[in-house]
């Protein structure tokens, strides 16, 4: 794959994903932001066409437009210190600052050939946009290449009062540090408070990292971790098996390999985080339980959980949109699950007022904000802001009281969410047992490995701990 390919896809992937309209991190074959449409958008955006992107061109495509995303306050703060002044910095073109950000994250964090960095955004730059554009790209990604070779880059400096600190480790760190990202700047302080600088430090490095991916084999297609472990190692793929689920496998790297060879889509196995995984293990699926998944699509854990029933019982899995219930729907009948789930297209608390019947189990895998998640989802540390923290907990209050009305009386309630932020987590548990105390905590030490298990008998994945996503469950039961 050439470097201008690379750098012209990249760019325009980055622009639709400021404009709202990609993901950072590509998984799928054929869908939003995939190598078929991709050279499209590149035309409609740059106004010509280069080469169809082969499947081998998606990973490397992947990998720098993740990484510029994660990076973005850090290489800003770096392009902003080589201009002129701050106004060549706020007035300059969405692309072009792209450009600028691509070349900064090659040269500082890929440590590519600086001469060829500078030669292609030089290129690109003059043929997307004008050759004064490739002039101010080549002096200052020049610039750049001189500071780091003196080992002179300017950095912020670790001094002054708390805020000072939280703002020059949020830099350094890239998390968002301007006044309308007040949450993520409240986080950073806050995880310097709670967890000290050295593990906050270490969280932000595991937001930044590349993620890691696990797979679960599809049982209920009959095909085993073994057998899963026998296809990677036909197709090479480095992996191991993980420590806490049986159906688990790790993988680091491979990830197109896994999806070019088909094994996603012939629903021979599923992409899914292990910590999504012990959320399924604390609901502890029974054959001939009916269970409601509340919050369902896209539905990795209703899988995981009819996977559990082998055929004998029944999963409601409801959800607000429709599209998203479509595709799980879809998916059930790939994986051969469609015999115990029945999609429910509601609004969980429209349908928990009207619907009389009573459940085994409920999981609400509640809508959160996605704080535990940050190394997968790239762009979403820059698409938060305080007040979505305050809706969602009133989301997640109103929510948890619906669920609640759907647990039969000895049945069991499990909210969940892939967030570790203790307002998300303990708090929401804490207020709904003062609002219904009929309901009881049983802890989660029968399901899950003792190093999960909080003080209060919770769920909690740490990425810094665990290396895995960050996630929360409680288990409630109806007395």
């Amino acid at each position: 794959m050439s470097l201008f390919l690379e750098k012209t896809v990249s760019a325009v992937r980055l622009m639709r994903i400021e404009l709202g309209g990609a993901f950072a991190d590509l998984l799928n074959e054929k869908g939003k932001g995939s190598g078929d449409n991709e050279m499209g958008y590149v035309e409609r955006t740059l106004g010509f066409r280069t080469r169809d992107l082969e499947d081998r061109d998606l990973r490397l495509v992947t990998d720098v437009v993740g990484g510029t995303v994660r990076w973005r306050r850090f290489l800003d703060h770096l392009i902003l210190s080589l201009c002129h002044d701050e106004n060549t910095f706020t007035r300059m073109e969405p692309l072009l600052l792209q450009i600028l950000r691509i070349g900064f994250y090659e040269i500082v964090k890929l440590e590519m050939p600086s001469y060829a960095v500078v030669d292609e955004n030089v290129r690109l730059a003059k043929i997307a946009l004008r050759p004064g554009a490739g002039n101010m790209v080549n002096g200052i990604l020049r610039k750049l290449v001189l500071l780091k070779e003196t080992n002179s880059l300017p950095l912020p400096k670790l001094e002054g009062d708390d805020r000072a600190q939280a703002r020059a480790l949020a830099t350094l760190y890239s998390h968002p540090v301007l006044a309308h990202f007040v949450l993520f700047k409240w986080m950073v302080r806050r995880w310097t408070k709670y967890l000290g600088r050295e593990e906050a430090i270490k969280l932000m490095m595991w937001n930044n990292s590349d993620p890691n991916f696990s797979l679960r084999a599809n049982c209920a297609r009959g095909f085993s971790r073994a057998e899963l472990v026998s296809r990677l190692q036909s197709l090479k793929v480095p992996h191991e098996l993980s420590p806490h689920l049986d159906d688990f496998v790790r993988i680091r790297t491979g990830m197109q390999a896994v999806i070019q060879a088909g094994l996603l889509k012939e629903g021979l196995c599923s992409v899914q985080d292990e910590s999504a995984g012990l959320v399924v293990s604390i609901v502890d699926p029974q054959p001939g339980e009916s269970i409601v998944d509340c919050c369902a699509a896209p539905g990795g854990k209703t899988l995981f959980m009819a996977s559990c029933l082998s055929g004998q019982g029944m999963i409601s899995a409801i959800d607000i949109n429709e599209g998203r219930l479509r595709i799980l729907g879809d998916t059930a009948k790939l994986h051969k699950a469609d015999g115990v789930i029945t999609t429910v297209h509601a609004d969980l608390r429209v349908f928990a007022d009207n619907n009389p019947v009573k459940f085994d189990k409920v999981l609400l895998d509640a809508p959160c904000s996605g704080l535990g998640v940050l190394s997968k989802r790239a762009d979403l540390r820059w698409n938060r802001r305080l007040e979505d923290m305050e809706q969602l907990k009133v989301l997640q209050d109103e929510l948890l009281d619906a669920a609640s009305m759907l647990v039969k009386p000895g049945g069991v309630l499990v909210y969940s969410t892939c967030s570790i932020d203790v307002e998300e987590n303990e708090e929401r548990v804490a207020a709904f047992l003062q609002r219904h105390q009929e309901f009881c905590i049983d802890s989660v030490d029968r399901y899950v490995s003792p190093d999960f298990v909080t003080e209060h008998g919770f769920y909690s994945s740490s990425p810094v701990k665990h290396s895995l996503d960050g996630a929360f469950a409680a288990r409630l039961v109806h007395s």
